[in-house]
């Protein structure tokens, strides 16, 4: 199918051999829990897809990151899901690298050997959410010399086994008014451990299990505070990287569905204008988060980005399950006999739904919005 071939045209040139490599991989082998498909990101070099060229990342666009979720969602459900959460993160620790005086030597350090050590960062920022939810982090910090004592949890965490770095939301209290930071924390810290939490066969390959604080030190030259000077920075690039995150993992599910229909039009199952229909429906959705890629600035942290964002997302999250339930009736009830592979990428397109905000808690801000209001996501 064209825009699959595209899409892998794509993720081929910025890591070459991964896709061969998962082809290889029995599709059972690439969703179980243990899966090797986050090392072979790894080994391919995906960790440094959205870094910067001078952090020794690809540095790639928005529209090519989402070709490479399209072609990578069509592989491993497992692997995009938990993929999405590294790169969103760090799309917002390079804005704040690219923001002079920022960030401390150490952090500028860390963020420099993220790349040539293919470090892999889980998130403990709020998944999904705009600035309410990371402004009530999970994880409180409490001061002590020379840094902060972290305690809290985050689950699901994508990434949780694989992580070389969790990066964590946190208020600091040191005025009248909680200060929002991030802390970034080595996933070997004291007092960091990973609990099982994710129970289903679907997406069991993306590592979402528990990730608990329990007095975990991260030093004070670790912790990214928004200044005086700046104090709603960190709060604009949550918004920011809410955009990214809505955009990539979209696509990601949206890769699932279009394997299916390409599956559909190789075998020529069902009939001319079933498969026309079919491919027309799957392109429509493509070409929605396309048009959202193509409008992301660098740092795309207004209400209109995010309203784009989020139609676009419900639209497709509304249209892929049926798109999937089509493909796997024109495949046919022996394919359905012969091979679970197909079953399960069907109902891992379903999960899109379940990563928030969902419909319902989304629905009134969006009519205040269209109305001429203020986007104002609780």
């Amino acid at each position: 199918m064209r825009s699959l071939d595209a899409a892998r045209a794509v993720c081929e040139r910025f890591h070459p051999g991964l896709i061969k490599e998962l082809k290889e991989i029995p599709y059972a082998e690439r969703e179980r829990p243990g899966s090797p498909v986050i090392d072979l990101f790894r080994i391919h070099g995906g960790v440094g897809l959205l870094i910067p060229g001078e952090y020794g990342g690809h540095g790639a666009s928005p529209l090519e990151a989402l070709r490479v979720q399209l072609a990578l969602g069509a592989e491993s459900p497992s692997l995009v899901a938990a993929v999405s959460m590294h790169h969103f993160t760090a799309a917002m620790l390079y804005s704040l690298a690219g923001n002079a005086g920022r960030l401390t030597g150490a952090q500028t350090d860390l963020l420099h050997r993220i790349v040539p050590e293919q470090q892999v960062m889980a998130s403990g920022w709020a998944e999904g959410r705009t600035a309410q939810n990371i402004l009530t982090p999970g994880v409180t910090a409490r001061p002590v010399q020379d840094g902060y004592l972290l305690s809290g949890a985050k689950k699901p965490c994508s990434l949780s086994h694989s992580m070389s770095l969790l990066t964590a939301s946190i208020a600091i209290h040191d005025g009248d008014v909680p200060e929002l930071a991030l802390a970034l924390v080595p996933a070997g810290a004291p007092g960091l451990s990973v609990h099982p939490f994710w129970g289903n066969d679907l997406l069991a390959g993306a590592e979402s299990d528990e990730v608990r604080l329990d007095n975990v030190f991260v030093p004070a030259d670790m912790v990214v505070r928004a200044g005086a000077d700046d104090p709603q920075r960190l709060d604009d690039l949550q918004t920011a990287g809410f955009v990214w995150f809505e955009m990539l993992i979209a696509a990601g599910y949206a890769g699932g569905a279009a394997a299916l229909v390409e599956q559909v039009l190789d075998r020529e199952r069902g009939s001319v204008r079933e498969r026309a229909s079919l491919a027309v429906d799957v392109e429509a959705s493509l070409a929605l988060l396309e048009g959202v890629a193509r409008g992301i600035g660098t740092e795309p942290g207004d209400e209109e980005s995010v309203a784009r964002v989020l139609v676009a997302r419900y639209a497709v999250q509304n249209a892929l399950p049926s798109i999937a339930a089509r493909a796997l009736e024109l495949l046919g009830g022996l394919d359905f006999i012969r091979d679970s592979a197909n079953a399960r990428t069907a109902a891992a397109v379903r999960a899109l739904a379940f990563h928030p905000p969902g419909q319902g808690a989304a629905a009134e801000p969006l009519l205040g919005y269209f109305g001429g209001g203020p986007l104002v996501l609780a």
